[in-house]
Order: C-alpha cells, then structure tokens, then sequence
C-alpha cells in the first residue's frame, strides 16, 4: 500500500533565459510584501500615515536580510570556513541559510534609524508590524520547500515530506516531518493571537512585539527539536533550541515588566499626523460653507442682524443713557416709536 505524502518540487529554480528565477528567493519576498502590506494597514489605524511603514522597511529589510545571513553562517560556519569549505558560498544567499534569530535582531536596528530620521517610537513601529512579520515568515518556510532542506525525522505519517535522494549534499531520499509546514502553519496561528491579543487589550509601547516573539518562540522550540539537519549542540540540546528558550524568557520578562512601566497603549504614534488631520478638516468644512460667505457673516443672517430692514434699537432712560438690541424690523416704524419721553423698546 502507497503511503500519502506530500511531494517536493523536483527542481527549486526555474531559468528565464540566463535569468534563475529561484522559488526560495520568490518564497522570501512575497514575504516580505504580505507583512509591510498589513503593517502599514495596522499602522494607519493606530494613527500614523500610510507609507511609513514601508519607508522604514527600506532600511529594515537588508539589514535583517544580513543579519539573517550573518546567524547562519556563524552558527553553521563549517561549509564555509571549516575544511574544504567554501568562503564565497557564504555569499549565496539564493541557496538557503537565513537565521530568523539574526534577521529579527538586525532587522530592528535598521528599523531603528528610519524611525529616528522619521522621528518616531520604535515600540510603536514594531507593535504595528509584529502580525505582518508572523505572516511573513508562514509564506517565506515555502523556501525551505522548495529546496527540500530544514525538514525533520523519518516518519510515514499521511503528511510526510518526500525528500528525494541527493548524494552531492549528503541527503538521503525518504518520507520526513515537514517541520517547514509546521512552523509556516504555527507563525499563521501566532499572526491570529498577536491581532486577537492587541484588540482585546489595546496592547502598547512594544508589548504586541514582544507577544509575537514569545509565541514564535514557543513553537520554535519543539519544532527545532524534531530537525534532523546538522547543528551545534549545547548540553545536549540544539543550539537553536536554547535560543528559542532564552529569546522567550526575554520576551515574557519584557511583556510584565513594560505593563507595569507604560499600562495602555501610545495615543500618538507618528508627530503631526493628528494636525494634517485636523486641517483637512477645517479646510473641507470652509469648502462646504457658501463662496464669499465667512463665519460671522453666516452667523449674523441666522441671527437676523445684517438683513434689510434691522435696525438697533435703543433703550433710553431719563438719563440719556442706553444699550442697543438688534432686532427685525420696518424702519420706519421704528423712527416714529422713538418720539415720547420715558424709556421705549423698539
């Protein structure tokens, strides 16, 4: 009997002529697009103005794109700069090897100097990216697919991976956890929590961040568990497992100790979005008065002043002395009621 499986592409890259159009590097993009695409979504209806986001991802993005490259290549230094390594492979980014850990930490220095040219919060930022970048990371583990790589033990579950047989790079053919599924499938579940969590307690000054790492990392941990590619091991354990456990302490430690510092959430994220927002108000409302028509002129035709016909009257005392009331009336009519001595209201 033929056991299901899921099968892998048999090859990762496409050529267009002398241009390789690669499926991991494609994978990688579109997650990039998808997470600043609902970024700036979020950001927009926490106050801030469309296009921010992707201003600072510019500077964000190959940082986090080095930084991801750079955690790969020292942790997994040895077909590099170990025996019969490769230095300039290190380069090679089209062929797999991006640590979240190192994209996550540099990526937030690169967001860090476009929200100081923009004069804006980095919590504030990453508060509002945190679900885009979850997502992000669901459609970019398709790489990993594609270049049958980072999957986990022999199984014959009716969802293994099939993994063809390659001796050129050591990988033996069979049916294995796709751990790249489970983690695509647990950063979707994250992007879930992380957006039913801030709505339903308005979570500020980085806390939804720190959320998603927390929850990121927590499944992180016994995915990597189950990986079967080569690794360093510390007591035992993966060095990426003590990463996930220690990343989580920080981001739990951060979350209590942030609520108790800064309760509730910015209520302004990016300066002068609220005055620009005010001002279009003004001026639609100018827009939507009558043409060479000002605020007093309208008051004064509610009122009756200004219309032919009013006229001031005065209240006269034996004294001489009066106040004037603008009131409707016939001219005429008025002239005549100001014979007689004694006080006359008009």
């Amino acid at each position: 009997m033929d056991l299901a499986f899921i099968p892998s592409p048999s090859v990762g890259v496409v050529h267009l002529g002398p241009i390789p159009l690669r499926g991991y590097a494609f994978c990688i993009i579109i997650g990039v697009f998808v997470g600043v695409w609902l970024g700036n979504k979020r950001w927009v209806q926490r106050g801030g103005r469309s296009g921010t986001v992707a201003d600072i991802a510019v500077w964000a993005v190959p940082f986090g794109l080095v930084g991801g490259r750079l955690y790969h290549v020292i942790t997994t230094y040895e077909p590099y700069f170990g025996k019969d390594g490769h230095p300039l492979d290190a380069f090679k980014v089209w062929e797999g090897g991006l640590g979240i850990w190192g994209a996550v930490a540099l990526g937030a220095v690169g967001a860090w100097i476009g929200c100081r040219r923009r004069g804006i919060a980095l919590p504030a930022y990453t508060d509002a990216l945190a679900p885009g970048l979850a997502l992000g990371q669901a459609i970019g583990r398709w790489g990993n697919w594609f270049n049958q790589e980072l999957y986990g033990r022999a199984t014959d579950v009716p969802w293994a991976l099939e993994i063809s047989s390659d001796p050129a790079v050591g990988r033996v053919g069979g049916t294995y956890h796709p751990t790249f599924l489970y983690e695509s499938l647990w950063c979707v579940g994250v992007a879930v929590l992380v957006i039913w969590a801030d709505k339903r307690f308005r979570l500020g000054h980085g806390r939804v961040f720190a959320l998603y790492v927390a929850a990121y990392c927590a499944g992180r941990a016994w995915i990597e568990y189950m990986r079967v590619d080569e690794a360093h091991h510390i007591l035992g354990m993966r060095l990426n497992v003590w990463t996930a456990l220690i990343v989580f302490l920080l981001a739990v430690a951060y979350l209590v100790i942030s609520a108790k510092k800064a309760p509730g959430r910015e209520a302004i994220v990016e300066p002068g979005v609220q005055e620009e927002a005010a001002a279009a108000a003004g001026g639609a409302d100018a827009e939507s008065a009558e043409p060479g028509k000002t605020d007093e002129t309208a008051k004064s035709d509610e009122s009756g002043e200004g219309r032919p016909g009013a006229k001031v009257s005065v209240t006269k005392s034996a004294g001489g002395e009066g106040a004037g009331d603008a009131v409707p009336g016939d001219g005429a009519a008025a002239a005549a009621d100001t014979a007689g001595g004694g006080a006359k209201t008009s």
